[in-house]
């Protein structure tokens, strides 16, 4: 199932759930009733800061929201898997793993360039981001204290704060693990 087919169930499913109308998650979530409502006929064609928006309405992590619900053995190569982009800047967000039931940790991979960063608003309470960087060079980190990374590095920092990240070399990869305590 692609990624548009997967969204539309995943969000029907969990407004559903949440007993919320279209028209109210759209208000809570800081989007318009039409791009909720394209994304549960499938037609639409979400950033990442509106999926995490609606996915922080919901009280549902990001991942809730793409994730394949894969077998347990699961193999993604590069380039085989549609990530969601940003509206905002060069910044790729490819779901790798998402949270087991009882579990609270979301693994990514991050593929960004240099240009516009990625500022991210916090995440519900309580969400630590780790990130390793994998190529490339880039800033992350707290908006008021980020941190030049270098392939290998590894930074963990809080995810309900402000943060940023910002590529400063073509081809900058990184994993993200977001994990919820």
């Amino acid at each position: 199932m692609d990624l548009r087919a997967r969204l539309a169930l995943a969000l029907r499913r969990e407004r559903e759930g949440a007993g919320l109308s279209v028209s109210e998650l759209a208000r809570r979530a800081g989007v318009s009733k039409a791009t909720v409502s394209q994304l549960e006929s499938g037609s639409g064609n979400p950033s990442v800061e509106t999926l995490w928006a609606i996915g922080d309405a919901l009280g549902v992590p990001f991942s809730t929201l793409v994730d394949d619900r894969a077998p347990a053995a699961r193999l993604i190569r590069l380039g085989d898997h549609a990530g969601v982009p940003s509206a905002a800047s060069p910044y790729l967000a490819t779901l790798l793993s998402a949270a087991a039931p009882g579990t609270r940790r979301d693994i990514y991979l991050i593929q960004a360039e240099p240009g516009e960063p990625r500022r991210s608003l916090p995440h519900r309470s309580g969400t630590t981001e780790h990130m390793v960087l994998v190529s490339g060079e880039a800033v992350v980190g707290p908006d008021d204290a980020p941190e030049l990374l270098h392939p290998g590095d590894y930074l963990s920092y809080a995810g309900d704060a402000p943060h940023i990240f910002e590529a400063r070399s073509p081809g900058t990869s990184a994993v993200l693990v977001s994990e919820l305590r």
